[in-house]
């Protein structure tokens, strides 16, 4: 039988912590969240490999260590509202709601949110909701918001999603770069004007559904 907080405890030391990771509220949710209980039954053995985790369907929860860095950069505050583009099975998810006032975790799979729903309550998670529509288009009902994060890699942000920024938001994704190789870029609206940096490479899987079209261009 896995011991999960043993793997827990070592994705934290040996993945996330030696990677720049100094935010200490982020990594405490990380070293409690039980990542196990948002991944289906026979995924639960390798919840915590330092590699993106396929959970089926051609999906895949992002690499710790990626994951942590993009919520690091993004600076979750408490008083936030956050769109969490891709949720699959809520891991994300909950843990941006450890972090913020309130999350939507958006994503295109049906199955993918109910399991999210599920698993959301059986952490006790009350201050965020697993929702089902197109990733490209975000889940405009509960725009603006503070914080947007995008779980995979995208050829371009889409307007849809950058229009959904409030003013000082961030936008954090990773988009595809030159062969195999991603940009993890962090967006920000500053005095109405939405402007882009990058922050480290990676290469994590693309999420369905962004084709290029209607993109935000800088």
């Amino acid at each position: 039988m896995t011991d999960f907080a043993a793997a827990r405890y070592f994705m934290v030391e040996g993945q996330i912590r030696p990677n720049k990771v100094t935010d200490h509220r982020l990594v405490d949710v990380l070293s409690e969240l039980p990542r196990e209980a948002f991944v289906p039954p026979s995924a639960r053995g390798v919840a915590y490999v330092d590699d993106d985790l396929p959970i089926g369907k051609g999906r895949f929860l992002l690499e710790p260590m990626v994951f942590a860095r993009m919520l690091q950069a993004a600076a979750v505050q408490e008083t936030d509202r956050v769109l969490d583009v891709g949720a699959a099975g809520g891991y994300s998810t909950a843990v941006l709601a450890r972090l913020a006032s309130s999350v939507v975790g958006v994503d295109c799979d049906e199955a993918l949110t109910a399991a999210a729903t599920a698993a959301l309550a059986g952490q006790g998670i009350a201050n965020a909701k697993a929702v089902t529509g197109q990733l490209a288009e975000g889940y405009v009902q509960n725009a603006p918001y503070d914080v947007i994060v995008v779980e995979g890699t995208v050829p371009e942000v889409p307007a849809s999603l950058v229009d959904q920024l409030a003013e000082g938001g961030r936008l954090v994704a990773i988009v595809q770069g030159k062969g195999s190789v991603g940009e993890v870029r962090l967006f920000q609206r500053t005095a109405g004007v939405v402007s882009s940096r990058i922050l480290f490479e990676a290469q994590p899987h693309a999420l369905p559904g962004f084709e290029k079209k209607a993109s935000f261009v800088f």
